[in-house]
């Protein structure tokens, strides 16, 4: 009976440490992915920021608010799933600043195209920033899952360019540890949005008049590094209009310039959110996986140990000396 009970335990052990590393290597790369229907949205604000009006003159307002959303378009991945053979999430984003009046500012649309596993981009049909195709290289959003201390590759809408972003080192942001990067954009020129705050002005005729549009930001993200979710992120952003008749002898002009943060009733609501992630990716890298090897390890011992009590005798053989003598007639 021991002997039976010993080899079952054995066989348990034999597969709890083989599913450990499937658990790890096999099943999380394969089942670790992000939902093709997400939907989010954020609201950041740039308090005291420059800005400038209709008639091209710079201001002071009291803030400057931003609402960006991202919405997955489910039909959008189907369609390239099925071209391409893996699993892709299509996220259409858009950008919207406002001033205290609630006028617009800024509307800058985007077709972020990603592997629903690795977050890298998927170059398809659609790809866009404000209606331009674009060929993503790095990341944007969000990072891969398990981010490592390093350097990557991200995306910059308003230049249409990839460029490094520095980790600069590990801190506790409320309670989780986070990675912080950080990346600067020099001074570059940009195209105008094709939708701009007066109606009736487009690109074109603006681009006629001799004006460029300058830009450059220092990019500010933490992140939490088992999920790759950003929990917090903020730009010193700046913008300006130079040259051109409109100008008059002025050279250049702040069409836009603040230190633009994440409102804190959205910090709170990512944090809660990144936390109760993270405990699922813990649980099938980390918990689960070393959880089923030492259970392993455990059945094992104690398959070993029942194997040795087999074969112990229960009783004792008896000796010769304990023998009765023979009885002779």
């Amino acid at each position: 009976m021991r002997r039976k009970a010993s080899l079952i335990l054995l066989a348990l052990a034999v597969f709890f440490a083989a599913l450990s590393p499937l658990l790890r290597w096999y099943a999380f790369p394969r089942l670790a992915k992000i939902p093709a229907n997400q939907y989010q949205d954020m609201v950041l604000e740039a308090k005291d920021a420059t800005l400038v009006d209709n008639s091209l003159q710079e201001k002071k307002v009291s803030k400057i608010t931003i609402v960006q959303t991202l919405k997955g378009n489910v039909e959008a991945s189907e369609k390239i799933e099925k071209t391409l053979g893996r699993d892709v999430v299509v996220w259409d984003s858009l950008s919207y600043a406002q001033d205290p009046d609630g006028k617009m500012v800024a509307y800058i649309p985007e077709r972020y195209i990603f592997d629903a596993h690795s977050q890298d981009p998927v170059h398809a049909t659609g790809e866009m920033v404000d209606g331009d195709p674009v060929k993503r290289e790095g990341i944007e959003f969000k990072w891969p899952f398990r981010t490592e201390k390093r350097d990557y590759e991200y995306f910059d809408a308003q230049t249409r360019t990839s460029n490094p972003i520095h980790y600069k080192g590990t801190q506790n942001f409320r309670g989780l540890e986070v990675y912080y990067f950080e990346q600067t954009i020099p001074w570059t020129q940009v195209k105008f949005p094709k939708k701009l705050p007066v109606a009736g002005i487009t690109p074109e005729q603006i681009a006629k008049t001799g004006m460029t549009r300058w830009y450059t930001t220092v990019r500010k993200f933490w992140v939490e590094p088992v999920t790759g979710a950003p929990v917090y992120g903020e730009e010193i952003h700046k913008e300006e209009l130079r040259g051109g008749t409109l100008l008059g002898d002025r050279e250049k002009v702040t069409a836009f310039a603040g230190h633009v943060k994440m409102r804190e009733d959205y910090i709170e609501h990512t944090v809660d959110l990144v936390k109760s992630n993270r405990l699922l990716v813990l649980l099938m890298t980390t918990y689960l996986p070393w959880g089923f090897l030492t259970l392993g390890v455990l059945l094992l011992a104690l398959s070993l140990w029942l194997e040795a009590r087999s074969r112990r005798p229960d009783d004792p053989v008896p000796t010769t000396a304990d023998e009765p003598e023979p009885v002779t007639a």
